[in-house]
């Protein structure tokens, strides 16, 4: 079919064409160089698809928007409903499994029940942001059409203060209110505009502008490509106005609450610093008020970027937000949008916003139809109504539980679910991190292997919720420092009331124990670098062997099931994708490449899918998050490189110091890169010391602190770092200041980590700990052995 590639920056002619195994879209000739270094044609297996959504553009259904198991996606329109039907039923009767068919015959609003979403968010089993986010994708809104861009609330109104008070109500903004009569002093006016007045044009509204447009995007987001250019094609050439830059967050409040502007946010406010910074240097002029228009101005409370985006993310999440939230929803995706309720809420916009008013196959006469696509452009559109009903609020937190401020709690059966992290950031919150509320924080200690180093502990990233309710163990998986495996029975809770979990060790043989050496190459350390686990605990892979090769056990087997070989020297480093929906390994070697794999929960990785150049020293490091299609490597030289998954493209290198080798990489769910680096080993570079770096996910250096002890591991959950040292010193570290909250001193020096998570709230419960000594010590809350009353 005859179609057009809809993108942020331009509309790319071409055609769609189905085959038994792909989707193709293959582009007009004129329009092939476009972009050069962006391939513009595409292939998509059948495999590969995840959801299809239909599509408005310029208020036509004649689109849709293709997202992919790899969270790519793209948006196509075709000339007519015709051909998009043809093309709906031509992917229906497709052989692709990973589909969900009701995402393409659903309408919006049926689609958000069959989903469970708005229930999900009731119960509080997904995060403010995310469900903001889903209903903006269900609703058609999209990062491929910059006048359907998706749309976030101001959830703030103090932006004067010198801290962010969020237990204070006054600092929120009112989110049953439409933005324009945030300012109580203005609901008179406006209301006697909508009564007294009716453009011959556009009808009655309240509003003369729109909350969401294209212009609204490329305001925000003028600082960063391809926003910067977008903006200057829209002015003819030149940046717009000095003053009506967007230059400060409260002027920008302030121009909003005075009712010159009606605009709400976008998702960048949550998530993104770098459109808060000039990064690029561009003049982009100065006020009359003599203020230089560059970096954005940020509220007081916020000390940079980052830590705006960290606040004001946390001020989403906020109790507030969460008890109001369904009262902004009503506004923007439900039945306060449209009808006598808009009127009452003061919520209507001109009629060309709205898709019901408009049917562009009736407008026969070209000069009209033009006339109103530039109305549709220029103006905005408002969402695809999903409720007719008004919202259900938010539940509030179980009052019944022993709960602190952030402390995540629930109950299966009669046991507690306590967040590990969220209660220890109240127990050891004041100026003496580790004289507050020690005995709180429990701690047991099991042997394993006596005097044999536990360098890796693994266990199935999602927990058995049959295996849970019948109390049978699941098998937590540790391998010694001589490659000893050990299969033992582990279950988060306990039926007694002296610990919170059930450990059963391994009771074989211990000379019958399967070895995983074959041998090790003799020149590596042994260390969790060299192992991954399945998410379903049935795979091990293992690597440092000597022919170059990593090996893949089956645990229900007890032996090796594959040896693959495809680096041309020794593998030194893997990581599993722990963030992420896709089954991804990344492998990392002494050839100075790193390769990523599709990995399978019950088959060996086979075939490599991205072969990741650029270092030019052994790889000593890996992580990877599919999430964030983002690949992260360090070497022996002190580079660090990241890499994009899908395309295999070399983004950012970053040198932390000179005189230093990488050996740890981790990145966090929030795109916070963390590397630790040491001083060679030379006599010349002792005077480097350990030390911590923070990176944006852009590659900005963040914060970065220098060690007294060097360390043997490090993990990274949710707001946390958690660190190991060869001394035992167990510490918390913060992962936006590198502040170092609590620092344990356990038995033995520490070789490895591993966190379990509950299977339902997803919050981590226990920490595994893995000792020189051959030991595990399994710290948890006191709080979560106490059955509830």
């Amino acid at each position: 079919e005859t179609c057009q590639l809809v993108t942020v920056v331009e509309v790319i002619s071409g055609t769609l064409d189905i085959t038994n195994k792909c989707i193709y879209f293959v582009s007009d000739p004129q329009d092939k160089d476009f972009i050069p270094w962006y391939p513009i044609d595409f292939k998509i297996q059948h495999s590969q698809l995840r959801e299809i959504h239909p599509r408005r553009y310029n208020m036509s259904h004649t689109a849709m928007e293709m997202f992919l198991v790899d969270r790519s996606n793209h948006f196509i329109n075709f000339t007519s409903k015709k051909s998009l039907h043809r093309i709906f039923s031509c992917i229906l009767q497709l052989d692709a499994p990973n589909l969900i068919k009701g995402s393409l015959t659903q309408k919006p609003a049926k689609l958000v029940q069959s989903l469970g979403l708005t229930q999900k968010w009731v119960k509080r089993e997904i995060t403010n942001l995310d469900y903001i986010m889903q209903l903006n994708t269900i609703s058609g809104r999209t990062y491929n059409d910059l006048n359907q861009y998706p749309i976030f609330p101001w959830i703030l109104r103090d932006y004067s203060s010198d801290t962010l008070d969020l237990s204070k109500p006054e600092v929120f903004r009112d989110l049953s209110k439409p933005m324009g009569i945030q300012n109580p002093d203005l609901e008179e006016g406006i209301a006697l505009k909508y009564e007294e007045f009716e453009d011959p044009v556009m009808g009655k509204f309240h509003y003369g502008t729109h909350y969401s447009n294209a212009t609204t995007v490329m305001h925000y987001l003028v600082r960063l490509e391809p926003f910067t250019s977008l903006q200057i094609k829209l002015q003819c050439g030149m940046f717009d106005h000095p003053d009506r830059q967007f230059f400060s967050i409260p002027n920008a409040w302030r121009i909003t609450y005075l009712g010159s502007d009606v605009k709400e946010l976008i998702p960048e406010f949550f998530c993104l610093p770098d459109f808060l910074r000039n990064i690029n240097g561009y003049d982009l002029g100065v006020t009359q008020s003599k203020i230089v228009v560059g970096d954005v101005i940020l509220p007081k409370w916020a000390s940079s970027p980052e830590d705006f985006i960290r606040q004001h993310r946390e001020a989403l999440e906020s109790e507030f937000v969460s008890a109001h939230l369904n009262e902004w929803i009503d506004l923007i995706f439900g039945y306060k949008q449209t009808g006598p309720e808009a009127e009452k809420a003061m919520n209507v916009f001109n009629k060309y916003s709205y898709q019901e008013n408009i049917n562009l196959d009736n407008i026969e006469d070209p000069m009209q139809l033009r006339e109103t696509e530039a109305i549709i452009t220029n103006f905005g559109q408002t969402p695809t109504r999903l409720f007719n009903e008004k919202h259900p609020s938010r539940a509030a937190p179980d009052p019944s539980l022993k709960s602190y401020r952030g402390y995540s709690s629930a109950f299966s059966g009669k046991r507690a679910i306590v967040n590990l992290f969220e209660h220890m950031q109240v127990m050891y919150k004041g100026d003496d991190h580790r004289a507050q509320r020690r005995d709180d924080l429990m701690a047991n200690v099991v042997e394993v292997l006596p005097n044999d180093p536990i360098v890796f502990i693994g266990s199935p990233s999602v927990q058995s919720r049959a295996l849970i309710v019948s109390g049978n163990p699941e098998s937590l998986v540790t391998v010694s420092q001589r490659g000893l495996l050990g299969t033992h029975g582990w279950l988060p809770f306990s039926n007694g009331k002296q610990r919170s979990f059930t450990f059963h060790p391994d009771t074989s043989d211990r000379s019958k124990c399967p070895c995983l050496g074959g041998p090790f190459d003799k020149d590596l350390h042994i260390s969790s670098h060299l192992f991954a686990l399945s998410s379903n605990n049935k795979l091990l892979l293992s690597a440092g062997h000597w022919d170059n090769s990593f090996r893949t056990y089956s645990l229900e087997k007890n032996k090796m099931v594959a040896r693959t070989t495809h680096h041309t020297a020794v593998v030194t480093c893997m990581a599993v994708d722990r963030l992420g929906t896709e089954d991804l390994l990344i492998t990392g070697s002494k050839d100075t490449t790193c390769v990523i794999w599709k990995f399978s929960k019950h088959d060996p990785p086979s075939r490599p899918q991205q072969t990741l150049y650029g270092h030019d020293a052994e790889v000593l490091c890996v992580d990877i998050s599919s999430e964030l299609d983002l690949a992260i490597s360090g070497a022996k030289n002190g580079t660090c490189l990241v890499h994009t998954i899908r395309s295999g493209q070399l983004v950012h290198k970053l040198r932390p110091k000179k005189s230093c080798e990488i050996r740890h990489v981790a990145v966090s769910s929030t795109g916070v890169m963390v590397v630790y680096s040491v001083g060679l080993q030379s006599t010349a570079a002792a005077a480097v010391v350990p030390c911590l770096h923070l990176y944006s996910i852009n590659g900005r250096l963040l914060e970065e602190k220098s060690l007294n002890v060097p360390l043997s591991t490090i993990v990274v959950e949710d707001k946390w770092i958690i660190t190991g040292s060869e001394k035992g010193f167990l510490s918390f570290v913060d992962l936006f200041s590198l502040n170092r909250q609590v620092q344990l001193s356990l038995t033995a020096p520490i070789c490895s980590f591993f966190m379990v998570r509950d299977h339902q709230s997803k919050v981590c419960t226990h920490l595994l700990v893995g000792l020189k000594d051959g030991k595990i010590a399994i710290l948890y809350p006191k709080d979560s052995i106490q059955a509830p009353p």
